[in-house]
């Protein structure tokens, strides 16, 4: 089995995304663990368009049955297992193009949201068990990372692909060594749920608000 895992370039003034860190010591552990599939890495810009265009191109070239793609998110204090992506943008900040779309669709036509295909209900309790902080998210804002999110899922409509994403929090709250523990728990246990073709667990892992 392929298994695609993507991070991002650094954005907003900054040097370094975590995201891609992670996701380097990802590969950097895989083969060394017994990884008994292939992983592939990619580093997406973060452009709406050029992201977008990115994933298209590597679910192409690689024809991955696991994609999991991996953001940052500064501010939060958990690792977060997106739940849904939404059919907008809608950008705070401009992206590293100098683009702004303001309540713009991602895909133009297409549903409202997609939800995640992996089993993040699994992963969260593989995650926990790692004594890494995590939770499911509902939200995975209206930046880059959602209209990436957005593009994986409406990319493989119809395929046996399993797509999602992941939001790290930035290095200081935690080191990207352990949030790569935690991303390899996520994907390990994609491909698990894939390889058995079994779906996610039942447990509560919602919120009030």
């Amino acid at each position: 089995m392929r298994v695609l895992v993507t991070g991002f370039e650094p954005f907003g003034g900054a040097t370094v995304n975590e995201s891609w860190e992670a996701v380097r010591l990802v590969a950097d552990a895989w083969g060394a663990a017994g990884g008994d599939h292939e992983l592939v890495t990619a580093r997406l810009p973060v452009t709406f368009a050029g992201a977008a265009l990115a994933v298209r191109r590597l679910l192409v070239e690689h024809e991955p049955e696991v994609v999991v793609s991996v953001g940052l998110a500064a501010g939060t204090g958990t690792v977060r297992l997106e739940r849904v992506a939404i059919n907008v943008a809608d950008a705070r900040i401009a992206d590293n193009d100098g683009r702004r779309p303001i309540d713009e669709p991602v895909v133009v036509g297409g549903p409202a949201a997609y939800l995640t295909s992996l089993p993040i209900k699994a992963a969260l309790r593989a995650v926990e068990e790692l004594g890494v902080p995590v939770g499911v998210s509902n939200s995975a804002g209206t930046y880059v990372c959602n209209a990436t999110f957005y593009a994986l899922a409406h990319a493989v409509v119809g395929r046996p692909v399993r797509v999602g994403f992941v939001h790290v929090p930035s290095g200081d709250v935690v080191p990207p060594a352990t949030a790569a523990r935690a991303l390899s728990a996520v994907v390990r246990t994609a491909v698990r749920h894939q390889v058995a073709g079994t779906g996610d667990l039942l447990v509560a892992a919602g919120a009030e608000h």
